[in-house]
């Protein structure tokens, strides 16, 4: 190569444009940088106490036994349990999440000894009374939004990126979400949902947040605070454990009938 064109290649090289990253590509980027740190973990069986307030102050709880797996190429499954009060002793609800398309939810009401599917556009109603909605409970995977970065942002000490994300399910509850993503852990830490309006509807925040396995940020409490109907649900987690040896035909409809 010539000198001639060797100095032309670096004058083509130089001229070239560095082409900014969008907002989108970098919302794009930084959640799915949360669900690659969170990609791994296999299986995972907990306790769940549930403290429900209504707008006055009075608390009343419910106990549930939560076993998730880890799905490759796909969304994850879940089987919440319920152990108690009485009158809801047995109910169960299995999720099967998807990266593309409506989740699949079952819902065993042992009074009546039946599996009720939970249809896609009843997505967006109350979980067993709580400020949950079905499609919080559900693994919140990548493709099911839209994402664009908004802003750098601070929570207590913990520096964040705040990302806004457009639901793509038109049967979603929701018509956005702002979500605050720890910056150096990429977890979340705080969630506003809006509502079919675009008026603020719930916040849900992260708390006692403890890494396992030296690898997964897992946190001890979420607490959903509805801000138009003055309630809010504390979910408090208890005994994780990891690598239970889960089975996908333990998450199938048949097992509703049988855990316990």
């Amino acid at each position: 190569m010539t000198f001639a064109r060797v100095a032309l290649t670096c004058l083509m090289m130089v001229a070239l444009p560095v082409m900014a990253e969008t907002n989108q590509e970098k919302g794009l980027r930084i959640s799915t940088e949360v669900e690659k740190r969170d990609t791994g973990w296999k299986d995972e069986v907990m306790n769940m106490q549930m403290v429900l307030t209504n707008r006055h102050g009075e608390e009343s709880g419910r106990d549930v036994r939560l076993k998730m797996l880890e799905v490759q190429n796909d969304g994850d499954k879940s089987i919440s349990v319920f152990r108690s009060p009485r009158d809801i002793k047995g109910t169960a609800l299995l999720s099967h999440s998807h990266k593309v398309g409506s989740d699949d939810q079952w819902l065993y009401l042992p009074a009546l000894k039946r599996v009720k599917r939970i249809s896609s556009k009843n997505k967006s109603g109350s979980f067993m009374g709580s400020e949950f909605a079905y499609e919080d409970i559900s693994f919140q995977e990548v493709e099911k939004y839209q994402h664009t970065y908004v802003k750098d942002d601070v929570i207590g000490e913990r520096k964040a990126f705040v990302i806004e994300r457009i639901p793509v399910d038109k049967y979603s509850g929701y018509s956005k979400q702002h979500v605050w993503i720890d910056a150096e852990r990429y977890i979340p830490l705080k969630i506003e949902f809006f509502d079919r309006k675009k008026q603020l509807l719930k916040t849900l925040t992260f708390g006692g947040y403890a890494l396992y396995q030296d690898t997964f940020w897992r946190a001890a409490e979420q607490e959903m605070v509805n801000h138009q109907s003055g309630k809010k649900t504390k979910l408090i987690w208890s005994n994780r454990k990891f690598n239970n040896g889960f089975k996908s035909s333990d998450f199938i409809q048949n097992a509703l009938k049988r855990v316990r």
